[in-house]
């Protein structure tokens, strides 16, 4: 993953959540339901300073259908979300939600 695609997810995280981050980490997840997969990338973890109830936010994105451009996950690590995948499964949760 290139630089200036951590540095969009960085700002991502300082935009969404009003905090400063910093990269930490990348760690890929597979995630899969029912025995099919249903996710997979790299999600990017962020030390965040200044965020009230968090210190630690995952982040990743992905492609929007029929365009160049990306979507930008930002997801605190507050339970229940206490891990990447726990970030993936919240996020496409809550995408699932909103299309119904």
């Amino acid at each position: 993953m290139d630089n200036d695609h951590i540095n969009d997810l960085q700002t991502a995280v300082e935009n969404l959540h009003s905090c400063q981050a910093k990269h930490k980490e990348q760690i890929r997840v597979i995630e899969q339901f029912e025995g099919e997969q249903v996710w997979q990338g790299d999600v990017h973890i962020f030390d965040i300073e200044d965020h009230p109830k968090a210190k630690i936010c995952y982040a990743w994105s992905s492609p929007i259908d029929g365009s160049d451009k990306r979507k930008f996950y930002a997801v605190l690590h507050i339970p229940p979300v206490e891990s990447p995948a726990d970030a993936v499964r919240a996020s496409i949760a809550q995408d699932y939600k909103s299309r119904e």
